[in-house]
């Protein structure tokens, strides 16, 4: 039984590292020059629907959330390695709430074909104001 506990426990050890490696995934060239000009801010964990005017993929790197033209939030889905992300399709996401939060799983689709390339987890939105 004490073994049992200890595997568990070395096994969600190891999860939080490669995480980490993850989320050191750097922005595309792509994404860090629709973002010049900007400063980066603290991180949240929601976003409110009724703020969000648009929306673009970058790429399999970022999701910029457009609130204004000063205010700009980028979303790291999967910290930054969506393959499915690409600009020409979409994200589609379920909500309960009036919120889009990091711990919400968004579907990518291809919306001029019913065809569907899987799906991921966003993460903390990062704002970038001017």
């Amino acid at each position: 039984m004490r073994l049992g506990f200890c595997a568990i426990g070395l096994a969600l050890a190891a999860v939080p590292a490669g995480a980490a490696d993850k989320a050191d995934t750097p922005l595309s060239a792509k994404a860090q020059k629709a973002l010049e000009g900007r400063t980066a801010g603290a991180p949240v964990s929601c976003l409110r629907l009724g703020n969000i005017r648009s929306s673009t993929i970058v790429d399999a790197t970022a999701v910029i959330y457009k609130e204004s033209s000063k205010r700009w939030y980028v979303n790291r889905l999967d910290h930054g390695q969506c393959t499915a992300l690409r600009p020409d399709r979409t994200l589609v996401t379920r909500l309960s709430i009036d919120q889009l939060c990091d711990l919400d799983i968004v579907r990518v689709v291809d919306m001029t074909t019913p065809m569907e390339f899987g799906a991921c987890g966003l993460g903390k939105f990062v704002p970038y104001t001017k």
